[in-house]
């Protein structure tokens, strides 16, 4: 028995001793570590404080768009210049042992992390004066232990080899005062009309405490929580000596009177670009988040300014301003993928989201040329004809159908080319040539122009009901304009640091995807959108706005029941442009049906003003020949209207309209052998769409 508790006293003394020398070496390789961080931070010396400065922004011809300095404009004030009062504000508020401590006042250190781990958050901070100059500099304010990390290193270099007093004029120059005032200085002029230097005690308080929530203490929106907050910190300065009871009595008593709050909108070039700029050299550039929000750089973009202020004008021209309809467009230039102007909605400072490429819509046609493309290459030709009547497209497994219509239920009960089909919008005519395809086909081809959302392979892809954004889409359709070579969008041409080092360079991206003959023919179809020789059963899409093209140009308008758009080009400039509502409320389409096109051809035509009027350059290969509008036959004079259109050599009608002139009866007789050749081969085609389970249409 004594043996047995002799054993257990020598294992709970053994347990002691283990535990002891852990604790032990854990204190040394924490001591250590900690030397080895201070010994980094002290070897790095100083912060590159030069790198906190204005970050410029080039047009595509070295015209400054933007100069911003971590986003806004600062007025540094020397600390002396400083009322004294702002300074014991902010050190009773922020840091009252700022001039005491080493960086990181590791009192309050351990009272937050003690309340984060009880409420298993990061909600709670400790940071000193140092810290959050350091955060203003160099970071972002993400809650993360990274930066929290990173943070701690920076302000350690400040603290050791920057002195107190210039920390504490950084960080009253740097910190956020709501309202677009960033400084002291700026805050001062703003709520006051005064100088920094002319601050009161009770001015000061009321002004240290808005950093902590520039806008929940907004002393223009929530008066009350200001100016409980601006009592809170004159009492801290009184109890901490920094005001006499008279001086603090004076400041309580003191009637704060506000400037008149008017936020100063400043005019900045294409801001939607400017933010996807910033955001394509982090997500798709790897540029350093931190690099971008020191600043000091150099950035040249490929925006043009002209464009851009047309395209802006007239998106703002014909949007309603009493009308939450927004709109968005984007020129690109086919050639090189430049994007030259973009248009994210028609207000950035009432709404900063880019619909332009955050914002995903049905296309309606104006996926179209993709699947007439895809069609030309399995064989279709400008002239081949499938019926223009309202159509029910049967699951053969008895599965359920899909029954599209023709806008306002049109249709010309005929046939009709692919051509007139084009001009038209018809549907039918569409999802029949979808059906004829591999059910892959429009998928394939969307992509290879450039299309990167998601598709779904089924009839409806025919009509774009697969969700697109206006950036890409209008990317999408370069290979038409330029010989069938897909480019990939470009913002950005260079970023130099402010020591004219090349931190990022790039360089057109493009590849062909398309055969040139093909591209050139699908765009020969979509310039007759704008001609009216084509019109019969029904007018071309674009006749609203054909007369006001000055030059030749190719497009596809389209329309879902939420979304209005228009697409189009010349041989240098492809302009995309959508309108509809954020929410998919329904489109007035009688009232505001037409604004897309006139959008775009009015940017268009003002945004080349100027320019050479570029017609396509016909490839060899192609010939043009003219087709009689009623039967998609071979046009004579003796027939009636015709209109003229491309095809690879060899592959136009060889049977002339003249065929059929006088003989009715044998007219009839093709139209019904076509009638029942087109019936056989769309079941036949639809059992392949349908050899799966899958019902999607």
């Amino acid at each position: 028995m004594q043996t047995a508790t002799r054993r257990q006293r020598k294992t709970k003394k053994s347990k002691w001793h283990v535990l002891f020398r852990l604790t032990i070496g854990m204190g040394v390789l924490g001591t250590f570590g900690l030397l080895v961080i201070f010994g980094i931070a002290y070897a790095l010396g100083p912060p590159p404080m030069e790198e906190s400065q204005s970050t410029t922004l080039y047009s595509s011809d070295g015209e400054v768009i933007n100069e911003q300095h971590q986003g806004q404009e600062r007025e540094w004030t020397d600390l002396e210049d400083i009322s004294p009062h702002v300074v014991d504000a902010f050190i009773a508020v922020e840091d009252r042992k700022f001039f005491d401590h080493h960086g990181f006042d590791y009192t309050r250190i351990g009272a937050a992390v003690l309340n984060n781990i009880q409420s298993m958050s990061m909600s709670q901070g400790a940071s000193t004066i140092t810290q959050q100059y350091a955060r203003n500099l160099f970071l972002n304010h993400d809650k993360t232990w990274d930066r929290k990390i990173r943070e701690a290193l920076y302000a350690l270099r400040l603290e050791w080899h920057v002195p107190k007093e210039d920390i504490l004029e950084g960080y009253v120059n740097t910190i956020n005062f709501g309202h677009g005032a960033y400084g002291i200085e700026q805050a001062a002029q703003m709520y006051f009309d005064a100088s920094a230097s002319d601050l009161n005690a009770a001015q000061s308080a009321l002004l240290a405490g808005l950093p902590r929530g520039p806008s929940y203490y907004s002393p223009y929106v929530y008066p009350d929580r200001a100016e409980d907050r601006q009592q809170m910190i004159l009492d801290m300065m009184h109890e901490q000596g920094a005001l006499e009871t008279a001086e603090y009595e004076e400041a309580l008593d003191y009637t704060l009177t506000y400037e008149a709050a008017e936020e100063e909108e400043l005019e900045t070039t294409a801001p939607y670009f400017q933010d996807a700029v910033e955001r394509e050299l982090v997500d798709r550039y790897d540029l350093d988040p931190d690099v971008l929000e020191a600043g000091g750089l150099d950035i040249h973009t490929t925006i043009d300014p002209d464009m851009q202020e047309s395209t802006e004008r007239y998106v703002e021209a014909e949007l309603p301003s009493d009308d939450p309809l927004q709109g968005a467009a984007v020129s690109i230039d086919p050639r090189t993928g430049d994007v030259k102007a973009m248009v994210g909605g028609k207000n950035y400072s009432e709404s900063p989201f880019n619909r332009a490429v955050d914002a995903h819509r049905s296309p309606g046609s104006v996926f179209k040329p993709f699947l007439y493309y895809a069609a030309l290459e399995n064989g279709f030709t400008a002239a081949t004809p499938l019926k223009s009547e309202p159509t029910s497209f049967p699951n053969p497994h008895g599965d359920g159908s899909y029954e599209p219509g023709n806008f306002n239920e049109v249709y010309a009960d005929d046939f009709i080319t692919l051509a007139q089909a084009m001009a038209y919008s018809d549907n039918i005519y569409a999802v029949k040539t979808n059906v004829f395809q591999e059910p892959e086909a429009l998928v394939e081809t969307a992509e290879a122009a450039g299309i990167e959302s998601p598709l779904s392979a089924n009839l409806s892809l025919a009509l774009g009901t697969s969700e697109v954004n206006v950036l890409e889409l209008t990317k999408g359709y370069s290979p038409f304009a330029n010989g069938g070579e897909q480019v990939e969008h470009r913002l950005i041409e260079r970023v130099e640091d402010h020591e004219g080092n090349v931190l990022l360079e790039t360089e057109p991206e493009k590849q062909q995807v398309f055969e040139p003959e093909l591209a050139y023919i699908t765009t020969d179809l979509m310039k007759l959108m704008f001609d009216p020789s084509m019109n019969d059963y029904a007018a071309v899409t674009g006749h609203s706005i054909a007369h006001l093209l000055q030059r030749p140009a190719a497009g596809k308008s389209g329309s879902t029941p939420s979304d209005s758009w228009m697409v189009g080009f010349t041989p240098e400039l492809v302009t995309g442009v959508w309108i509809g509502y954020d929410d998919n409320t329904e489109l007035d389409h009688g009232e505001y049906g037409q604004i897309a096109k006139r959008i775009w051809v009015n940017a268009l035509e003002s945004g080349l003003d100027g320019h050479l009027k570029q017609d396509f350059s016909t490839p060899e290969g192609v010939e043009e020949v003219d087709i009689d509008l009623d039967t998609g036959l071979l046009a004579d004079d003796a027939c009636g209207p015709s209109y003229t259109v491309s095809f690879l050599e060899e592959t136009a009608p060889e049977e002339s309209c003249v065929t059929y002139l006088d003989d009715e009866e044998a007219e009839e007789e093709a139209h019904e052998e076509r009638k029942n050749k087109e019936s056989e081969k769309l079941m036949d085609k639809l059992k392949r769409w349908f050899g799966s389970d899958e019902s999607d249409v």
